[in-house]
């Protein structure tokens, strides 16, 4: 009796015949093409060495044949067929799930027959559903149809819009070799997506640092270039305008001066952003050390500064010229942005319930911050009122400063202001240290 591939069957009637033995052949050269398929785009993609790739392969093959071997010396024989395995294999999911980026198998027709843990949580995909229910970019659907149709491997990016907007590349490739050469379709097609909206974030933000840092610079070096013509030509006489301009030269390079030391400043924190400071350092020492060395400056603008500090030290892991530097932009804008009010009040008290670290509030009494400008305030070069802000020489980098200074630090910074009552700035740390001697904490070898 013939099996309906046409094969004779056994002694004990289910031999598997030509046609299943060709079958199982063909599932072997369609996983081994699938896994070569893979191991090449991981390699292109950096994921493994070709080294190694080449060793995963020849394994592979090395098992499958041991495998081989050992069924057909078996004395039990098999009681039925098994049905061919549904697309796509084990092997073929777990590769998807080792890849560190999103992962989705498709078939040519853009339906998802697999998809990863992590494509599942950026993007909610569901294997049976269409992919462009999902994702409608025109450019990312056009390069799909491209490779469906036996196009090469192709890489778009595109924005994908929701509550925050994010940039990805999505690299298109087909997971066999089209059978018959160039021009056929690939049956299958594996989607990998790599994130792009930190890298595109860090590229606006160095454009901006730049546009913004060579216009701060050009203004007062284009107000030197005038004056110097102006003294070269018409004022080369005249004595008391050379004075008057020599006066504001000086000003404007002294301006150029503070903001390329705070751009310099800028850069080494951000430099040992990754470094955590573990140095103890006692906060009411800084306060106090801050509050002398800035109150000349405070009785000039006619501002008193006001303190309210505990007698016990309250001491942090910190770098204490860092911190000096944190308090000391804090109180010389409350001096300068509120000096309307006459005052400024400096307040420090340890942990709540024994959680968290020291908090120290700086609170001037001016005419406040309007709501709408609190979000960016620790913006680079972000000014509330430009127009105060040149008034009182400032280079708009103080509070970007600070907030990278108490990231490294572990702290946070918040602000919070109304209209007519003043704004107060609050530095909170995350940790403390408690210290039996405390009388060398924070000094300066």
């Amino acid at each position: 009796m013939n099996n309906d591939d046409g094969a004779a069957a056994g002694p004990d009637g289910i031999g598997e015949g030509k046609g299943g033995v060709l079958a199982r052949l063909a599932e072997a050269r369609a996983f081994f093409l699938t896994l070569a398929a893979l191991l090449l785009l991981l390699v292109l993609l950096d994921q493994i060495s070709a080294v190694a790739a080449g060793l995963l392969l020849a394994a592979s093959v090395g098992l499958f044949a041991v495998f081989v071997r050992g069924r057909e010396a078996a004395p039990v024989r098999l009681k039925s067929r098994q049905p061919p395995s549904i697309w796509p294999e084990t092997g073929v999911k777990r590769m998807a799930d080792a890849l560190p980026d999103p992962c989705v198998i498709l078939d040519r027709r853009g339906v998802v027959r697999y998809a990863n843990s992590r494509a599942e949580a950026s993007f909610p995909i569901r294997p049976g559903d269409p992919l462009t229910f999902r994702l409608r970019a025109p450019d990312f659907v056009g390069a799909f149809d491209r490779v469906a149709a036996g196009g090469p491997a192709e890489k778009v990016e595109f924005l994908e819009r929701g509550l925050t907007e994010r940039w990805y590349e999505a690299w298109f490739a087909p997971l066999e070799p089209a059978p018959n050469g160039a021009g056929e379709r690939s049956s299958f097609i594996v989607l990998i997506f790599t994130d792009l909206t930190e890298q595109r974030v860090s590229e606006k933000i160095r454009v901006d640092f730049v546009a913004n840092a060579s216009h701060e610079l050009r203004t007062p070096l284009a107000s030197l270039s005038g004056f110097i013509e102006t003294m070269q030509g018409p004022a080369r006489d005249d004595a008391v305008a050379r004075a008057r301009f020599l006066g504001i030269m000086h000003d404007q390079a002294t301006r150029m001066s503070r903001l390329i030391d705070d751009l310099l400043s800028l850069s080494r924190i951000e430099m040992k952003a990754h470094m955590r400071p573990e140095t103890p350092v006692d906060v009411v020492r800084v306060i106090r050390g801050v509050v002398d060395a800035l109150e000349p400056q405070a009785r000039e603008l006619g501002v008193t500064i006001e303190t309210d500090l505990p007698d016990a030290p309250l001491v942090v892991p910190a770098d204490r010229d860092e911190l000096v530097q944190v308090f000391q932009n804090l109180v010389e804008n409350g001096c300068k942005y509120g000096q309307s009010g006459k005052r400024v009040l400096v307040t420090a008290r340890a942990a709540v319930d024994g959680r968290g670290g020291p908090v120290v509030s700086v609170r001037d009494f001016g005419a406040g911050i309007p709501a709408e400008h609190l979000p960016r305030l620790t913006e680079r070069f972000y000014r509330a009122d430009i127009q105060a802000s040149h008034a009182q020489r400032g280079t708009g980098l103080g509070l970007a400063i600070v907030k990278h200074i108490l990231n490294r630090h572990r702290a946070r910074l918040l602000i919070e202001s109304k209209a007519g009552e003043g704004a107060t700035f609050t530095v909170a740390f995350t940790t403390t240290l408690s210290l039996p001697d405390s009388s060398s904490v924070g000094k300066v070898n």
